[in-house]
């Protein structure tokens, strides 16, 4: 009997505070039988928290994923690299100089740069989360 490879895959975006790690979270929930995910930033940060809050509203734990440098997949090969920046001329969407036999942009709003009160910033978290894990169902499906 023939294992089949993983398809690996990495989510980037500005800062991989958010939505790259929810992207990570979202996909290995789904899927991580068949695909092998990681995320990283243009430069790391840190894990934002209402990322990790929202995501736990839907029983997936990012709690122990670390923020990563773009720079630390350097020579790397991927299956799948995705960014997931928006339309904001203030992001610095990064690229991947490595080896990715497949490049996919989606384009999602930062839910770090919301403003309002702490409910109003974590239903953008949820909005943002909610448009990723639709985007990596469909994603999943046209691989099957």
């Amino acid at each position: 009997m023939m294992i089949e490879k993983k398809i690996k895959v990495l989510f980037l975006c500005t800062s991989n505070s958010c939505r790259s790690q929810m992207a990570e979270g979202i996909l290995k929930a789904l899927a991580s039988d068949r695909f092998e995910v990681f995320s990283a930033g243009a430069k790391a940060s840190f894990v934002h928290p209402f990322a990790v809050k929202v995501l736990a509203e839907t029983s997936v734990d990012i709690s122990a994923q670390k923020s990563k440098s773009v720079l630390e997949f350097k020579g790397a090969e991927f299956d799948y690299v995705i960014t997931l920046c928006g339309d904001s001329a203030k992001e610095y969407c990064p690229s991947f100089i490595g080896k990715a036999q497949n490049r996919l942009h989606w384009n999602f709003d930062d839910p770090a740069l919301a403003q309002g009160t702490d409910d109003e910033i974590l239903n953008i978290f949820r909005k943002v989360r909610d448009q990723i894990k639709i985007e990596i169902e469909k994603f999943v499906k046209s691989i099957e």
